[in-house]
Protein backbone atom coordinates (compact mmCIF):
# COMPACT_ATOMS: atom_id res chain seq x y z
CA UNK A 1 0.00 0.00 0.00
CA UNK A 2 2.07 3.00 1.43
CA UNK A 3 2.53 5.47 4.30
CA UNK A 4 1.31 9.33 3.76
CA UNK A 5 1.86 11.22 7.18
CA UNK A 6 0.91 14.96 8.12
CA UNK A 7 2.91 16.83 10.89
CA UNK A 8 3.36 20.25 11.50
CA UNK A 9 2.17 21.69 8.06
CA UNK A 10 4.04 18.59 5.76
CA UNK A 11 2.82 16.12 4.25
CA UNK A 12 5.44 13.09 3.48
CA UNK A 13 4.86 9.96 1.29
CA UNK A 14 6.79 7.16 -0.29
CA UNK A 15 7.07 5.78 -3.76
CA UNK A 16 6.55 2.13 -4.06
CA UNK A 17 4.01 0.45 -5.43
CA UNK A 18 3.75 -3.50 -4.67
CA UNK A 19 1.77 -6.20 -6.01
CA UNK A 20 1.77 -9.01 -3.51
CA UNK A 21 5.32 -9.35 -2.76
CA UNK A 22 6.85 -7.93 -5.92
CA UNK A 23 8.01 -3.86 -5.70
CA UNK A 24 7.35 -3.42 -9.06
CA UNK A 25 7.92 0.50 -8.69
CA UNK A 26 9.85 2.43 -6.23
CA UNK A 27 9.86 6.16 -7.98
CA UNK A 28 5.89 5.50 -8.09
CA UNK A 29 4.34 9.78 -7.51
CA UNK A 30 1.33 9.06 -5.29
CA UNK A 31 0.28 12.72 -5.59
CA UNK A 32 -1.87 13.47 -8.02
CA UNK A 33 -3.25 17.21 -8.94
CA UNK A 34 -6.21 18.75 -10.98
CA UNK A 35 -7.70 22.23 -10.61
CA UNK A 36 -5.77 22.77 -7.48
CA UNK A 37 -6.91 19.84 -5.80
CA UNK A 38 -3.82 17.43 -4.51
CA UNK A 39 -5.05 13.66 -4.00
CA UNK A 40 -2.27 11.79 -1.59
CA UNK A 41 -3.49 8.22 -2.26
CA UNK A 42 -2.82 5.14 -0.82
CA UNK A 43 -4.51 1.73 -2.06
CA UNK A 44 -5.03 0.77 -5.67
CA UNK A 45 -3.16 2.01 -8.25
CA UNK A 46 -5.31 1.30 -11.16
CA UNK A 47 -8.13 3.61 -8.50
CA UNK A 48 -6.40 6.88 -7.66
CA UNK A 49 -7.91 8.41 -11.18
CA UNK A 50 -11.43 6.69 -9.84
CA UNK A 51 -11.29 8.58 -6.66
CA UNK A 52 -10.65 12.08 -7.76
CA UNK A 53 -13.14 11.48 -10.27
CA UNK A 54 -15.79 10.67 -7.95
CA UNK A 55 -14.66 13.90 -5.45
CA UNK A 56 -15.34 16.09 -8.49
CA UNK A 57 -18.78 14.58 -8.98
CA UNK A 58 -18.69 11.37 -10.91
CA UNK A 59 -20.84 8.64 -9.69
CA UNK A 60 -18.79 5.80 -8.00
CA UNK A 61 -19.77 2.81 -9.40
CA UNK A 62 -18.40 -0.90 -7.61
CA UNK A 63 -15.26 -1.10 -5.17
CA UNK A 64 -12.94 2.00 -5.18
CA UNK A 65 -9.90 0.60 -3.03
CA UNK A 66 -8.15 4.16 -2.85
CA UNK A 67 -8.10 6.49 0.68
CA UNK A 68 -6.42 9.92 0.22
CA UNK A 69 -5.03 12.78 2.51
CA UNK A 70 -6.66 15.41 0.13
CA UNK A 71 -5.65 19.24 0.27
CA UNK A 72 -8.01 21.30 -1.27
CA UNK A 73 -7.50 25.23 -0.75
CA UNK A 74 -6.48 25.24 3.14
CA UNK A 75 -8.94 22.00 3.72
CA UNK A 76 -7.13 18.52 4.97
CA UNK A 77 -9.05 16.07 4.82
CA UNK A 78 -9.46 12.32 4.14
CA UNK A 79 -11.26 11.11 1.45
CA UNK A 80 -12.74 7.73 0.32
CA UNK A 81 -15.35 5.75 -0.90
CA UNK A 82 -17.62 3.52 0.52
CA UNK A 83 -20.68 1.47 -0.79
CA UNK A 84 -22.69 2.38 2.05
CA UNK A 85 -22.08 6.17 2.01
CA UNK A 86 -20.35 7.03 -1.64
CA UNK A 87 -17.70 10.13 -1.30
CA UNK A 88 -16.89 10.97 2.22
CA UNK A 89 -14.93 13.05 3.71
CA UNK A 90 -13.11 13.40 7.50
CA UNK A 91 -11.30 16.72 7.89
CA UNK A 92 -7.89 16.35 9.22
CA UNK A 93 -7.22 18.60 12.30
CA UNK A 94 -3.83 20.40 11.42
CA UNK A 95 -2.74 20.59 14.87
CA UNK A 96 -2.15 17.24 14.89
CA UNK A 97 -0.60 14.22 13.40
CA UNK A 98 -1.90 12.33 10.87
CA UNK A 99 -1.36 9.18 8.92
CA UNK A 100 -2.74 6.51 6.43
CA UNK A 101 -1.39 3.06 4.68
CA UNK A 102 -0.04 0.11 5.28
CA UNK A 103 2.76 2.24 7.51
CA UNK A 104 0.03 4.24 10.02
CA UNK A 105 1.08 2.62 13.21
CA UNK A 106 4.76 2.97 12.50
CA UNK A 107 4.17 6.77 11.24
CA UNK A 108 1.98 7.47 14.29
CA UNK A 109 4.25 6.11 16.64
CA UNK A 110 6.67 8.01 15.06
CA UNK A 111 5.74 11.20 15.11
CA UNK A 112 4.19 10.70 19.02
CA UNK A 113 8.19 10.21 19.33
CA UNK A 114 8.66 14.14 17.67
CA UNK A 115 9.83 12.44 14.59
CA UNK A 116 8.36 14.59 11.90
CA UNK A 117 6.62 13.29 9.17
CA UNK A 118 9.11 13.11 6.29
CA UNK A 119 11.01 10.81 9.32
CA UNK A 120 7.77 8.88 10.33
CA UNK A 121 7.77 7.42 6.54
CA UNK A 122 11.34 7.14 6.30
CA UNK A 123 10.99 4.88 10.04
CA UNK A 124 7.61 3.32 8.32
CA UNK A 125 9.33 2.13 5.89
CA UNK A 126 12.03 0.02 8.05
CA UNK A 127 9.27 -2.09 9.03
CA UNK A 128 6.27 -1.91 6.88
CA UNK A 129 7.32 -4.07 3.35
CA UNK A 130 4.21 -2.15 1.10
CA UNK A 131 6.24 1.55 2.01
CA UNK A 132 9.84 2.18 0.40
CA UNK A 133 11.46 3.70 -2.56
CA UNK A 134 12.02 7.62 -2.91
CA UNK A 135 10.15 10.06 0.19
CA UNK A 136 8.51 13.15 -1.21
CA UNK A 137 6.89 15.74 0.75
CA UNK A 138 4.79 18.92 0.54
CA UNK A 139 4.67 21.62 2.78
CA UNK A 140 1.39 23.30 2.95
CA UNK A 141 0.25 26.61 4.51
CA UNK A 142 -0.07 25.79 8.18
CA UNK A 143 -3.26 27.07 10.00
CA UNK A 144 -3.34 27.25 13.45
Amino acid sequence: MTTIAYKDGVIAYDSQVTRGDVITYDDYEKCLERNGVKFFCSGAVSDYQRLVDAYFGTKPEGNIDVSAIVLDGEQLMLVAVDDATGLWKSPIMLDRPYAIGSGTPYAFAAMDMGASAYQAVEMASKRDTSTGGKIRRVFIKHIE
